[in-house]
């Protein structure tokens, strides 16, 4: 069942916007650094922008590994797979780019995703995929789950901090990776 193509067609489009969880995972260049893979709640934060290009609203967290892994090298693949109905995975292989909450585009894209207003307090940016490769397989191993609900965590979390909180947290937390690349 596997399909290989290079673009990111509106059957596969309207899939991967639909699912309520993806992954991002990349990797430093440096064979020692850790690749990191990182799953992320959709609740309007996955988009496809065009035949070639999805992004997502990037929320603050513990770590900066997708954004230094991507300023340093660029490889990037979101994930999605379906844990009801038919079995399926997509794989969005490309190159990403880092657009921060305080880059002029960033209001631009921000207007792409239906995800809810409240959302903006802990984004940090935006990541805009240029897909080289769309990968679609048969997912007969993912098992098949019962979606509840997205937690309120994050977004509670954000909302005590508050802006100036978000930018403490993310100037200490969020300055380097792991592996000691440049983060924001």
């Amino acid at each position: 069942m596997g399909r290989i193509g290079s673009t990111i067609d509106e059957r596969t489009a309207a899939f991967v916007e639909s699912q309520p969880v993806f992954f991002v995972a990349t990797a430093p260049l440096d064979a020692g650094g850790h690749v990191n893979c990182s799953p992320k709640g959709n609740r309007g934060e996955l988009v496809v922008l065009d035949e070639r290009r999805a992004a997502y609203l990037d929320q603050t967290g513990s770590g900066i590994e997708t954004v230094a892994h991507l300023r340093e090298n660029g490889r990037i693949v979101l994930m999605a797979c379906a844990f009801v109905g038919p079995p399926r995975i997509v794989r969005l292989h490309g190159r990403g780019e880092v657009v921060p909450a305080g880059d002029p585009r960033f209001a631009e894209l921000r207007g792409r995703f239906s995800a809810p207003p409240a959302a903006d307090v802990g984004a940090r940016s935006v990541v805009v995929v240029t897909v080289d490769r769309v990968s679609d397989s048969c997912g007969y191993g993912v098992p098949l789950m019962a979606f509840e609900a997205h937690r309120d965590t994050m977004q509670a979390w954000a909302d005590r901090k508050g802006v100036d909180g978000i930018a403490s947290y993310q100037a200490e937390k969020n300055a380097v990776s792991i592996d000691g690349l440049p983060g924001l």
